[in-house]
């Protein structure tokens, strides 16, 4: 009884003004006070976005309010999830040429006219303003945030910039190096943040926001203004010297070569930052222009390889409480994010003070994803320190998070026969043990399956749901569908020795140890897998992992592969001998003491190495596909990018392989292997790759 009168309390209902009319995606209608509330409400979805059919719609509401002008506009969502998603971007595709441009025009016309009401326009967000949804907004004279509200534009992972407004709007709103950092970085001014830097000049809960629309409508809100920084910056000279260094620091994470929208904004910013007029012209042209690029057509198509991947998490998990044995660092952050999510969970271990750490780290995370004081300790009070495992009986799902060790695994999961309830389902993390053989130990194998989370998992969306010979279908379905409700992305493999990333990966991080051995830097290395695009050279990628669990899965890998693999590095094994394991120790082949390297090389790479890197990846990938590991090429890029960031503006290892050509990477493959031995050698799958 308990729980459904919380539930109940906690459904919040959302002050949508009159009733009046629902036509197309808006509702309408003026109050007593003569205020008109236009209610953006999205036919057949759960998420607003900013289509052409609703800027076209609005385009109708606005044009009617010109005439018969109203005490005030209000603009909001009707949708629980949040304020709009952004513009639609299956809509992109269809825009080119002069076409583009045209289109953009029209929603700028309309967001002008909102903007030249001469009545007070009141946007009320709650939850996400993203994107083109920000613009509307930016376009009212008032923002109300509703507590939770966020705000940002995302555009930058799709290699664009603000097309409806938002690199005029927000810089003459907010401070300017504030707004170019939000657009430039796409993160967000969560609520409190937002009202600091002047985006929202109200922030309420939601039964207050029929108070706040009134006080507005009554002129009793003042609205916000820029402070002395501001208008510095309307010298040119202020703003070029501030441009070079946003150019700089754009340029240490995303190269111009690779990613040219933030050097367009700024460009667009330094040349017309006091002209409005100009900026917008040249803000459709620019962002036309973007739209072309390879860049930006390859992001657009990791936007829906990640909806692709949330596909396969949809249903219903039937799982309310999760058990996880093991409470160091994956174990906790995995019952972390659990029961943020609002899984009710028990965290069991041998060591008391793991346990004590765990429930720390679990305030980090909650502290770090922005939660509330009352959010945080909702999700606190679901994570139960469980010592004894009194969980165990009534956990619908428990996950093993124990050292990557068969005799400990198989010691655990003795333990769990007799206790687990009927339906309940086995799962562990590990990283490179066989699923088929840990099955032979679990109390039920056709309800056993891989869990693979990867580190830090509050951080990397991606988990490997691994299927072995014996896991029943229900099992991989639910355990594809828990992901999704704690907010993952499941890709769902067979069981294989590195299974998809670990066996992508390894051969990767292998080649950057032998090419130290052969005297090659470890900088220049590095440096070579970042100007390719990686987030994270190979020698700090070990590091960061563990040069000990780098080494057991390389071991486990070689002594399970069908193809060989390259020699395991003495040196590597020295340093894990030596607890020199990376950046959990400290040291390893980097010092870590002061935080993360960034290794940098100015010098001209050698001719093959960024080759002998990357395409062991891609043979990898090709070897999983063509053993029916992995369910197709998409799967294989969305599982790459978003669990180990592989170059997402070149679209994911296969799509590079199609886009540089197949025979061409198999040429280089046979040329490697001519040159460096069999481990080289391409895959047969590469037949069959069209």
């Amino acid at each position: 009884m308990t729980g459904e009168v919380l539930t109940f309390l906690s459904e919040k209902k959302l002050e949508l003004g009159p009733a009046g009319a629902h036509i197309g995606n808006w509702r309408s209608g003026r109050d007593e006070a003569g205020i008109l509330w236009l209610v953006l409400d999205k036919a057949d979805t759960n998420t607003n976005t900013i289509s052409e059919d609703v800027i076209r719609e609005l385009d109708a509401h606005i044009r009617s309010a010109e005439s018969d002008l109203p005490k005030a506009l209000v603009i909001r969502s009707a949708k629980k999830t949040g304020f709009a998603a952004g513009a639609d971007i299956t809509s992109f595709e269809a825009m080119s040429g002069s076409g583009a441009a045209e289109l953009l025009q029209q929603g700028h016309d309309v967001l002008d006219r909102i903007e030249a009401l001469s009545c007070p326009t009141i946007c009320i967000v709650h939850g996400p303003a993203l994107g083109a949804g920000f613009e509307l907004a930016l376009a009212c004279d008032y923002r109300i945030a509703v507590d939770g509200a966020t705000f940002a534009f995302p555009e930058v992972q799709l290699g664009l910039h603000p097309g409806l407004g938002g690199t005029f709007r927000l810089p003459s709103l907010i401070d300017p190096t504030e707004a170019m950092t939000m657009m430039l970085t796409g993160k967000k001014a969560y609520t409190k943040r937002a009202k600091t830097l002047g985006i929202a000049e109200l922030v309420v809960e939601e039964r207050h926001v029929a108070s706040a629309v009134c006080d507005v409508a009554d002129g009793n809100v003042e609205k916000t203004r820029q402070g002395l920084k501001a208008r510095a910056l309307e010298f040119d000279q202020a703003r070029s010297l501030v441009a070079r260094t946003m150019r700089k620091e754009t340029e240490k994470k995303a190269p111009k070569e690779h990613y040219p929208a933030p050097y367009a904004l700024v460009d667009l910013w330094e040349e017309h930052g006091t002209d409005e007029k100009k900026m917008q012209v040249a803000e459709i042209s620019s962002f036309a222009d973007l739209l072309k690029t390879d860049t930006s057509k390859n992001l657009r198509r990791v936007f829906f390889l990640r909806q692709s991947l949330k596909d396969a998490a949809r249903g219903d998990d039937h799982i309310a409480h999760v058990h996880v044995i093991g409470a160091g660092a994956m174990g906790a952050e995995i019952a972390t994010v659990c029961a943020i999510k609002g899984k009710q969970v028990t965290l069991s271990d041998l060591e008391i003070n793991a346990l004590g750490n765990a429930i720390k780290l679990a305030a980090k995370i909650c502290k770090a994803k922005h939660l509330s004081d009352i959010e945080t300790r909702d999700a606190l009070d679901r994570l139960m320190p469980d010592p004894n495992g009194y969980g165990i009986a009534q956990a619908d799902l428990i996950i093993e998070a124990a050292p990557e060790r068969v005799d400990i695994k198989e010691e655990i999961y003795a333990g769990l026969k007799g206790k687990m309830k009927k339906d309940a389902i086995l799962a562990s993390n590990t990283s490179s043990l066989s699923v088929d053989l840990l099955a032979t130990y679990a109390p039920l194998n056709s309800s056993f399956a891989g869990l693979h989370f990867f580190n830090p998992v509050s951080k990397i969306d991606v988990v490997e749901v691994i299927k072995g010979k014996a896991t029943d279908s229900q099992t991989a379905k639910r355990l594809a569908a828990f992901c999704g409700t704690i907010g993952k992305l499941p890709a769902q493999v067979r069981d294989y020795p590195g299974f998809l990333v670990n066996r992508a990966l390894t051969p990767y991080l292998m080649e950057a140890m032998v090419l130290m051995d052969e005297g090659v830097s470890k900088e220049v290395i590095d440096t070579a897998a970042l100007r390719f695009g990686m987030p994270m050279g190979p020698v700090t990628l070990a590091d960061q992992v563990g040069l000990d669990i780098g080494l057991h899965v390389a071991e486990s890998l070689a002594d399970n592969l069908d193809k060989p693999m390259a020699k395991i590095s003495e040196t590597l094994c020295r340093k894990v001998e030596s607890g020199e394991v990376g950046k959990k120790s400290g040291k390893g082949f980097y010092d870590w003491s002061e935080g993360t390297p960034h290794p940098k090389f100015d010098g001209e790479l050698p001719a093959d190495l960024t080759d002998r890197l990357i395409l062991p990846m891609i043979n990898a990938c090709v070897e999983v596909l063509r053993k029916g590991i992995a369910e197709s090429e998409n799967q294989v890029d969305g599982t790459m990018i978003f669990a180990t960031g592989w170059a997402p503006f070149r679209g994911g290892p296969m799509h590079y392989a199609h886009s540089r050509g197949v025979s061409e990477i198999v040429t280089r493959l046979k040329e490697l292997e001519a040159a460096h031995g069999p481990r080289f050698a391409p895959d047969d799958g590469w037949n069959t790759i069209g």
